[in-house]
């Protein structure tokens, strides 16, 4: 574990300071973080499910997740989402041989989106954007620390064992715990009770960050790879380190927008 934690350490203090740094100033910072995530996603996607012709593939998709974040930024979010799903089905068919290769990369397209949609439109929240994406951090960070360690220290029965095969109950119970520990602590921050719905909202997007974790597994395992890339020391690629919360920003913007409207989603997250 020592040597483990040696090679983690390092490169996840960097990308935490980068997070919450671009998450405070907002704006664009904020959407350029997230879109050099979702274009760092998308490559390594492709890489995964062996894009040919690999170049044109990925040069398209680029191409389709940065003029999104340009709609995302003209405050076009329409626009934004149809241009996703345009240049899904535009990258499917581009991508040569049988149907399931076409299918995988279109996916990988709407994979990337969500990487910076749903946060963005979250942050663009004037009154609880801030404190959306912070309390986000702190779900699925804290879901990721508790789960390794109590994963590491108490072992027992797996989780999901054909698709993740490292992933242990403990680890899911006590990474849940966790999450939703430091989701109740930010959502106190917006002056939300602590009560029945911040608890089982926490609680959904904390086992809903596992099983975007699981996900990844599962595309990995199914095209023969342990690591997405070798990007960040320790940690593996991109998708490796936000796949869980790629699914609870998902999860946080489709609850905030159910509660409350394209308006305030953060708010609609944070206050009940």
């Amino acid at each position: 574990m020592s040597s483990d934690l040696k090679r983690r350490v390092p490169s996840a203090i960097v990308l935490i300071l980068l997070a919450v740094g671009a998450t405070w100033y907002g704006g664009f910072p904020f959407l350029l973080f997230w879109t050099l995530a979702a274009l760092l996603v998308w490559y390594e996607w492709a890489t995964i499910v062996g894009a040919e012709p690999r170049t044109n593939v990925i040069a398209s998709g680029a191409i389709v997740i940065v003029i999104s974040a340009v709609f995302l930024a003209m405050g076009m979010t329409g626009a934004a989402v149809a241009m996703i799903f345009v240049g899904a089905l535009g990258c499917g068919f581009m991508a040569s041989g049988n149907d399931r290769a076409q299918v995988w990369c279109g996916a990988g397209i709407l994979y990337a989106s969500l990487v910076f949609i749903p946060a963005v439109l979250l942050r663009a929240d004037p009154k609880f954007g801030f404190l959306a994406i912070i309390w986000l951090y702190a779900v699925v960070w804290l879901t990721d620390i508790g789960g390794y360690f109590f994963g590491r220290f108490i072992g027992g029965a797996k989780l999901a064992p054909v698709l993740s095969p490292k992933k242990t109950w403990s680890g899911a119970i006590g990474g849940t715990f966790f999450g939703v520990l430091g989701g109740v602590t930010v959502a106190t921050l917006a002056n939300a009770n602590v009560a029945f719905m911040p608890i089982m909202i926490a609680l959904f997007v904390s086992v809903f960050s596992q099983a975007g974790d699981i996900f990844e597994s599962f595309v990995k395992r199914k095209f023969g790879k342990k690591d997405a890339s070798g990007i960040l020391p320790g940690h593996g690629g991109v998708m490796d380190r936000i796949d869980g919360f790629i699914a609870a920003a998902a999860l946080a913007l489709l609850i905030g927008l159910a509660h409350r409207n394209v308006s305030g989603p953060a708010t609609g997250l944070l206050q009940w």
